[in-house]
């Protein structure tokens, strides 16, 4: 096809979701381990009914409560009767995207500030607006803007920094934390556990973001040469920064984004991810919403961090996070502690996505 001279040739974008079959999916019935995750999708189901896209999901989710989870044949075969596979795709074209981890870690503070080393951790400021888009626009529908007023016009929200630079804040604090550079990864995983003096624990969730974007302090480092690409995992930043204590307030306020929390019990679950229902460990992910529907199965093939062995198995969409963007792009949630953090801090993968949809949340051509 020709254009005029001048003219800007435009490039057609790939359908993120494109019809694929079950033989394309890597391992699909060699993972038969599938208790967690059948209690992760019905955990999903019972979250998908009561939204508005019920309709959708109310045949398939009626129909995985005769299903026994602990069969791994009987859920393969729910699937396959009842499902199919949509292989994600990006604009141009490639099925490969990035597959990273996070983990609820366990830090250590307190309720009353007990030394000047200590960063406060904020519950959601009275003054921090947030603005839904849907009602004008409905393609925004997954679009919401924050900020705050001055005078009376809306500017953005505070950055970090600046939040970090008031005296006076609006926001309640929650607790101390002991150790900034700890309580800046707990931000970005979203969630945590506190551990106080008095030996209790209080869980903290995310409850919401000051709606600047999410700039990785790992290629801050790699930028400015200090780190090499090799070397930016979580373990490795963490180190840096203990090394280099006089560089580190000007580190963190490179990335704007500032997470702001709410107090949770701590029930023995995984943390609430944004579907509102708990995280289960090597079966949930985090998405782009945008992207794909927040409570659908995915299967997911990738490998293990810093290993070829592969990590093909099902899991169930239902998180979200600041930098979490794309079509083939997902954090693979594993849990709680040290050793999930040892793997989730070194997990920057390769891998594909499928989306399993039932015929009446299959996309529209």
């Amino acid at each position: 096809m020709s254009t005029q001279k001048g003219a800007t040739a435009v490039t057609p974008s790939a359908p993120p979701l494109q019809a694929a079959t079950w033989g394309e999916l890597p391992g699909w019935r060699d993972d038969t381990d599938l208790r967690a995750f059948w209690n992760a999708y019905l955990a999903s189901c019972k979250a998908l009914l009561a939204r508005p896209q019920a309709a959708a999901w109310q045949r398939v989710c009626e129909l995985s409560r005769s299903v026994d989870g602990g069969d791994a044949a009987a859920v393969h075969a729910y699937f396959e009767q009842h499902f199919a596979p949509y292989a994600l795709v990006e604009p141009d074209g490639n099925r490969e995207g990035l597959i990273t981890g996070y983990y609820e870690p366990l830090i250590r503070g307190s309720r009353l500030r007990r030394s000047a080393g200590q960063v406060p951790v904020l519950a959601v400021p009275s003054d921090l607006l947030t603005i839904d888009l849907s009602e004008v626009a409905p393609e925004l529908r997954n679009l919401r803007l924050r900020g705050r007023l001055q005078g009376n016009r809306v500017v953005p929200y505070y950055s970090r920094a600046e939040i970090d630079g008031q005296t006076k804040s609006p926001a309640q604090i929650l607790l101390w934390a002991d150790d900034p550079v700890e309580f800046f990864f707990l931000q970005i995983q979203g969630s945590g556990r506190v551990s106080l003096p008095d030996g209790k624990t209080v869980r903290i969730a995310y409850a919401d973001q000051n709606g600047h974007p999410y700039r990785s302090i790992g290629k801050v480092l790699i930028d400015r040469g200090a780190l090499l690409p090799g070397q930016a995992s979580m373990q490795g930043i963490q180190a840096w920064a203990r090394a280099h204590p006089e560089q580190l307030s000007g580190l963190l306020d490179a990335n704007p984004s500032y997470v702001f929390f709410r107090e949770m019990p701590d029930d023995g679950l995984g943390p609430l991810g944004a579907l509102g229902v708990p995280l289960t460990a090597g079966r949930s992910i985090a998405v782009d919403p945008r992207q794909l529907p927040l409570g659908a199965p995915v299967f997911l093939a990738t490998t293990e961090p810093n290993a070829t062995r592969p990590l093909d198995r099902l899991v169930v969409a239902q998180d979200t996070g600041g930098a979490i963007r794309g079509v083939v792009r997902a954090d693979f949630f594993w849990g709680y502690g040290a050793e999930a953090g040892q793997q989730a801090g070194r997990m920057k993968q390769s891998g594909r996505m499928w989306v399993l949809l039932p015929p009446e949340a299959a996309p529209r051509d």
